[in-house]
Order: C-alpha cells, then structure tokens, then sequence
C-alpha cells in the first residue's frame, strides 16, 4: 500500500533525541495508530509496552531485537517486529523514513 486513506493526522509531533528522531502520529479508519517518521544518523534505545511493527521505507540501519546478541543490518525496505514491554537499539546510518504499527 503506497497511501493511508481516510485517516486522521495528531498535529503535534513527536520528537525525540534532541529531534534526531521525529514522528507524527496518524488514527487509521479502523481506529488504530501508526506513526510515519525520520531518523538521523545516530545510535538510539526505544522502550515500547505495545508491540511493534517497524517499516522500513528507506535508510541504512542495523537493530538489536530483545534476546538478541547479533545485530540485524538493514540497507533496503523491510519490516521488523519487536515484542510487547520490551526495548531495542538503533545504529542508523543514513537518514531512515519508517512507519512503526503498534498492534493491541
């Protein structure tokens, strides 16, 4: 799917990082939220309670999934899972667009 139709946009952003990392939160028809963001390059840990779905648009990034020791290298469009109430590492690379899902 190339667009989101018939959504609702959160006018405030979501910046984290020192703006490294920011994001604008969309409420799909069905009620459930993604949020489409960019990264900069830099090393980061984000916590989640929900779980997560992590697209990859574009960029060059590696992850460090819960339970994990290697690192998983991203350098074209793909998806990730990161389980609920759990925290993963980012070492991205190049500027990152993503859309991260949170599944109830």
């Amino acid at each position: 799917m190339s667009q989101f139709n018939n959504v609702s946009v959160v006018k405030k952003a979501n910046v984290y990082f020192d703006g490294n990392v920011t994001s604008r939160a969309v409420i799909l028809e069905d009620g459930s939220k993604v949020t489409l963001g960019i990264m900069l390059p830099g090393e980061y840990e984000f916590g989640t309670g929900a779980k997560e779905i992590m697209d990859i648009q574009a960029g060059e990034l590696s992850v460090l999934l819960p339970g994990q020791d290697a690192w998983l290298d991203i350098a074209e469009p793909t998806k990730f899972e990161v389980p609920a109430n759990s925290s993963f590492k980012l070492k991205v690379k190049t500027v990152t667009d993503y859309i991260c899902s949170y599944i109830d």
